[in-house]
């Protein structure tokens, strides 16, 4: 039997152990093979200008991915090597060469990343139309895609994971170099030491945390603490967040859990003594790997959520800017009575005010057009300038960098300024930003040449955009809520897309690290289990015990990843000024579904690893 005949023996025997890290890297292949099908796509990059940008989302998507998916293949690989080196001791005992050991390590990784790529490459071609599908969905394109095979994708994928599989080979290699006889026999017996609550850290990690969460929620146009930082202050963020969480696993949770184990009424219930003691056992080691996936969970749920949010709010966005689904300069035009529910020719003037030492062109309105417009959009509690004041329109104001004008000069004349409005009456990209409402009296006083505009509201706009282009073609300074909408929706879609596609791959890498990690651990305590039943301990309450440390394992990255991800969610919606709670408790959700289906795999596991004998 040569080396590579046992390889492929050795692979056929440990497929079951090898079978969720084969899914991972299969899932991993066919949402890169996705991204690279896209960018060597012909309907793709014969969309218009916005979709030519999701083609550079999608190149950098991939390398980001790419770059992921090598350290979550070795980091993986590593775990498995672990698992077989006792294995590997016994053909070394047996005589066989240490050079051949190697190659056959060898061959046997490379032989599980070939059956990978190849399944990953088909399924990715068979699933690309409907990732495709789902792109041109979310970017709200009515496009009809051909079937094609790309062999540039194929070429490229294949070139890209035979090198990451060739490197993680020449790590299974090098172990029987590395390590001595009595190393490996012992490697899944080495454990560590029972930590110790440290009252000193466990203080730090809360009030590093709390610093982080503290910084991160400042105003960033008034805060001291932004100000000193300068543009350092996310990165000293990051590190107080990734430091905190590394010294709440390290000693927050381990004094908890002493706590914990101090109560009689609730360390001598069952199997809870030994639960929390296999917890404390292993803190050391979980520290580091619960830091990662809590950091990793944090990422992916902050750039979804903000990713998911953009796209929840696009049409909101269309509608602030945009109001009216058409307006342009000029006279009317002939168009279709049926679809249109409204149109109005507005007549302003232009003037440019001085305050301070700036100086800027404002829009005139009179009250009559401003009421009838703002009627035709909804608002409420309409009221008009009295004698010598003005209302001011400006959908740019924020109060946290804006100055607010207080009164104004209108050739030689002052007025007040008595309100504020951030939304626009009209629409921006034609008029202007910035308005200021007068009396119509005042209006007609002012010496200035007055400009015509056109405003028409349509049925169902976002499927008017024949139309909108009919018009733009007649017409000068056109704005379209069907151009915006579709723009933006384009932009959005695509991002929503890639960003929910490589949170998946993060998920999938998360929740398989901990799986690893936790079914290396089963392996170790199968000696365990089998002297609680023989001592007579049931099955119902060692499942128990099994799904409790399991359970933490779990939960205590994914409630402190969605903490961290909230809290990033929140300071990002102060800054937009948006309210973005309705999608961001959709993608935690999400979130949360998958990683529980992930925790009911592996408890599932791990009972069927240490009881299957009992």
């Amino acid at each position: 039997m040569t080396l590579f005949d046992l390889a492929l023996k050795n692979v056929r025997r440990n497929l079951k152990n090898y079978g969720l890290y084969i899914g991972s890297t299969i899932f991993s292949i066919i949402i890169y093979f996705t991204f690279v099908t896209l960018r060597y796509s012909e309907d793709i990059n014969a969309l218009a200008e916005s979709s030519q940008r999701i083609s550079s989302i999608m190149n950098a998507s991939a390398f980001v991915l790419m770059i992921f998916v090598a350290i979550f293949i070795a980091y993986s690989n590593s775990f498995f090597m672990k698992k077989r080196k006792k294995e590997i001791a016994l053909y070394s005992l047996m005589g066989v060469r240490k050079r051949s050991i190697g190659w056959m390590l060898f061959f046997e990784n490379m032989v599980i990343g070939l059956l990978s790529l190849l399944v990953g490459v088909a399924l990715g071609f068979l699933l690309s139309q409907l990732f495709l599908s789902i792109l041109l969905k979310l970017m709200g394109l009515e496009i009809a895609m051909g079937f094609a095979f790309s062999l540039s994708a194929v070429i490229h994928t294949m070139i890209v994971f035979l090198i990451i599989f060739f490197i993680t080979s020449l790590q299974g290699y090098r172990v029987i170099y590395r390590f001595k006889l009595v190393e490996l026999f012992h490697a899944e017996k080495k454990g560590e030491e029972l930590p110790r609550a440290r009252y000193f850290s466990s203080i730090i990690g809360v009030f590093t945390l709390v610093g982080a969460y503290w910084l991160a929620l400042q105003d960033i146009t008034s805060s001291e603490a932004w100000r000193v930082l300068g543009i350092a202050t996310p990165l000293v963020i990051i590190g107080l967040t990734v430091l905190g969480s590394y010294l709440l696993f390290r000693s927050v949770l381990v004094y908890f859990l002493q706590v914990l184990k101090k109560r009689k009424s609730f360390a001598w219930k069952g199997l809870n003594v030994m639960t929390l003691s296999q917890l404390l056992y292993r803190i050391r080691v979980n520290a580091r790997t619960l830091t990662i996936i809590a950091t990793l969970s944090a990422t992916t749920i902050t750039a979804g959520g903000a990713v998911f949010g953009l796209y929840y709010n696009a049409e909101k966005y269309v509608q602030t800017n945009t109001p009216f689904t058409f307006m342009w300069e000029g006279e009317e035009q002939t168009i279709d009575s049926d679809v249109v529910t409204f149109d109005e020719t507005i007549y302003s003037k232009s003037v440019r005010v001085t305050y301070g030492d700036r100086e800027m062109e404002y829009t005139l309105l009179n009250s009559t057009t401003f009421v009838k417009l703002a009627e035709q959009l909804g608002w409420e509690n309409i009221q008009e300038p009295a004698e010598g004041q003005v209302f001011s329109i400006d959908p740019f104001f924020d109060e946290r960098w804006s100055t607010r004008i207080d009164s104004i000069q209108l050739q030689n004349d002052h007025y007040s300024v008595a309100a504020l409005y951030t939304e626009p009456v009209f629409n921006v990209s034609t008029m202007g930003g910035n308005a200021f409402i007068l009396t119509d009296q005042h209006y007609d006083e002012i010496a200035t040449e007055e400009q015509e505009f056109q405003a028409v509201q349509v049925q169902d706009y976002r499927n008017q955009l024949e139309l909108s282009q009919e018009l733009s073609s007649k017409t000068e300074n056109f704005s379209s809520a069907v151009e915006n909408y579709r723009n933006t929706i384009e932009t959005s879609g695509s991002t929503l897309f890639v960003g929910s596609f490589l949170g998946l791959v993060f998920l999938v890498a998360t929740g398989s690290i901990i799986y690893f990690k936790t079914i290396t651990e089963a392996e170790e305590d199968k000696a365990k289990y089998a002297v609680l039943h023989k001592i007579g301990v049931s099955k119902k309450e060692m499942k128990r015990s099994i799904r409790h440390q399991v359970g933490m394992i779990f939960i205590a990255p994914l409630a402190l990843g969605l903490l961290h991800g909230g809290v990033a969610l929140l300071a990002f919606s102060e800054l937009l000024q948006v309210n973005l709670w309705v999608p961001i408790l959709l993608w935690m959700f999400a979130y949360t579904f998958i990683y529980i289906i992930y925790y009911f795999a592996t408890a599932r596991s791990f009972k069927q690893t240490v009881l299957k004998r009992l």
